[in-house]
């Protein structure tokens, strides 16, 4: 979850190394360091917090220089604090490492490391990198790194520099992503694009087990045991804008109101002559569909909401059992696994530890893996054997919001796919879907208008005075409680919780009093009465209901103390509409409560360890 930055160049580095790691604060930090060789030695400025402290220290703390690393930290050894800060060094300040990720042995290692004399002076993991260098310098930057990653265990992305050969900049990747950014003259290494797209637009992606050496004017790939690589670099094509707020006042507000086109995107090119196409992208055929006995949907958080929903479109659309998991349980149950298993992992940035370890066990147990995710090239990608990927375009907020609708679409085309090749449903309730899926983009579009959002706004600032909150829903609508809640309490800090509407009787009703907020969704025509019911239940205990629902629908309006209404669509694809209220909802709560919509505390945006 950690930043990582590093230049090589001709350009003074201490101000890049800034720029980037200003890219990279979505992704969660406590503390922030820089170090850059000045022609001499190695410099260090670390401080704990934000960037604006690190900044503030550099003002008396000048760290001149073309080569350097840099590093926004988020602890999983060691309290924040300068000490434990990186970039980490050995005890001559020969080596500066900066590391995304977690050394499993580094226990065993720092106590070996201890009995030969080494003092060590933080408490985190990495500070092992550091002095294992020292311990075992050869003469040789490269070899050196080499003999040392062979001791680790564990998840990490190195950037390492040397003062013995500070014409290089090390990078390794295990596990934990990993970007080189090619320009002319100069070079870089970064934890994900932006940090380097003002810089230059071609990279290489790492793959575990892969290294970089990089000098001013060439970068040399090869695996750890030295076996060079031939690789071609890959150009990004993002507008620098998109990584930017443009002009809106934070980026979950400006990723919210990009739902519209990131929907649109996500469609372009799958839908031709009124049918669904992934041909281009998948190779399953209609007789690996029926060869399936069952699919496993499995994704963390957000994303595992949409896999709540991935198991009700696809067990309706193509009548093949599906189970959704949380991936970080996955794995623990010993799943039933083989080659008649379909595994779908859900992860915006394909980098999610728990996702991509679930998925390499059930890629050992044999089955097939589809990944859908929002970064091409990344872990999840490059280790599934089909690939969707989300159109979303870069997400910087901690709470995700255009990924997770761009997701469902993923697998509404998915759903609809499938049920083509096996001839599932009709021909006429397909066209229906099809052309259904294609109205969405404006109907989102139709939210987001500045009296909707008013509305919203105002119901926010109130519901926001209450320290505890209640979703309810029932089948589609209890997948889009979940994620209503989680979005309220991961940045509002609302203690807020969701529930399948027809438990309430089963112990959840003990829990509504006299003015407690419950926000009740019910955009499932089949469900509708049964959900007014459950909603009466809550009045009758005195509880303030804000209800969602179609807005061909009045029956909840009768019984609800307010209403939003989303534009009139199918049964099947009301989440999308229906969650952009609730986000919404979430960003004005977080706003009136005076927080960081952004950077929530505790929480980071890529999580990239277990």
């Amino acid at each position: 979850m950690c930043g990582i930055v590093g230049y090589i160049g001709s350009q003074e580095a201490q101000s890049i190394l800034l720029d980037g790691l200003s890219k990279l604060e979505y992704r969660g930090y406590d503390s922030a360091g820089l170090a850059i060789y000045n022609g001499e030695n190695i410099g260090f400025c670390k401080s704990q917090g934000r960037l604006a402290d690190l900044k503030q220290k550099l003002e008396t703390c000048l760290l001149p220089g073309n080569l350097g690393i840099g590093h926004t930290r988020w602890a999983t050894h060691g309290k924040p604090s300068d000490e434990n800060a990186h970039p980490h060094t050995d005890e001559q300040k020969m080596f500066a490492v900066v590391h995304n990720g977690i050394i499993e042995n580094y226990a065993e290692l720092k106590e070996e490391l201890i009995a030969k004399g080494h003092v060590f002076t933080s408490e985190t993991d990495t500070e092992v990198i550091a002095k294992l260098l020292s311990d075992h310098w050869d003469g040789s930057l490269v070899s050196t790194v080499q003999k040392v990653v062979q001791e680790l265990r564990g998840a990490y992305a190195l950037g390492i520099i040397s003062e013995y050969e500070p014409d290089k900049l090390v990078a390794v990747r295990l596990a934990s992503p990993l970007v080189i950014g090619v320009g002319k003259g100069e070079n870089m290494i970064a934890s994900d694009i932006p940090a380097i797209l003002k810089y230059t637009r071609d990279v290489y992606l790492l793959d575990d087990g892969d290294m970089a050496v990089l000098t001013p004017d060439h970068v040399q790939l090869m695996r750890v045991d030295g076996t060079p690589i031939e690789r071609e670099t890959i150009q990004i094509t993002w507008d620098v804008k998109q990584a930017e707020k443009d002009g809106y006042d934070h980026f979950m507000l400006k990723e919210i109101n990009e739902q519209p086109r990131a929907i649109r995107d996500t469609l372009a090119g799958r839908i031709k002559k009124g049918r669904v196409d992934l041909s281009n992208e998948l190779s399953i055929s209609k007789e690996d569909l029926k060869n399936f006995e069952r699919i496993h949907f499995v994704a963390c958080g957000t994303a595992y909401h949409a896999g709540m929903i991935g198991k009700y479109v696809l067990e309706k659309l193509v009548r093949i059992p599906v189970e959704v998991d949380v991936a970080s349980e996955y794995r623990y149950r010993e799943p039933i696994v083989n080659e008649r298993t379909l595994f779908v992992a859900i992860s915006q940035s394909g980098e999610t530890a728990d996702t991509l370890a679930a998925l390499k066990e059930a890629k050992r147990q044999g089955a097939r893996i589809l990944a859908i995710t929002n970064v091409v090239g990344s872990s999840v990608a490059r280790e599934a054997d089909e690939v969707i990927i989300t159109w979303a375009g870069p997400e910087i907020a901690v709470a995700s919001t255009k990924a997770y609708t761009s997701q469902l679409i993923a697998v509404y085309l998915l759903g609809i796919y499938f049920a083509q090749m096996l001839e599932t449903q009709s021909e006429q309730q397909l066209q229906t879907w099809v052309e259904e899926l294609l109205q969405l983009p404006d109907k989102a579009a139709s939210l987001l208008q500045p009296e909707q959002v008013e509305k919203v706004e105002s119901y926010a600032r109130e519901m926001s005075k209450h320290s505890s909150l209640f979703f309810i829903g029932r089948g589609l609508d209890y997948a889009v409680a979940l994620e209503g809640s989680l979005k309220l309490k991961e940045i509002s800090y609302i203690h807020s919780e969701a529930y399948a509407a027809g438990e309430l009787k089963h112990g959840t009703l003990a829990l509504i009093e006299e003015d407690v907020p419950v926000i009740a969704l019910s955009t499932q025509k089949v469900l509708a009465e049964k959900t007014v019911s459950n909603v009466q239940e809550v009045k009758a205990r005195g509880a303030y209901v804000l209800g969602v629902t179609n807005e061909a629908d009045a029956e909840l309006s009768k019984t609800a103390d307010e209403l939003i209404s989303i534009p009139a669509t199918l049964d099947l694809f009301a989440p999308v509409l229906a969650v952009i209220p609730l986000q919404l909802f979430a960003y004005y709560a977080c706003l009136q409560r005076g927080f960081d919509v952004d950077k929530p505390r505790n929480l980071a945006k890529s999580v990239t360890v277990e």
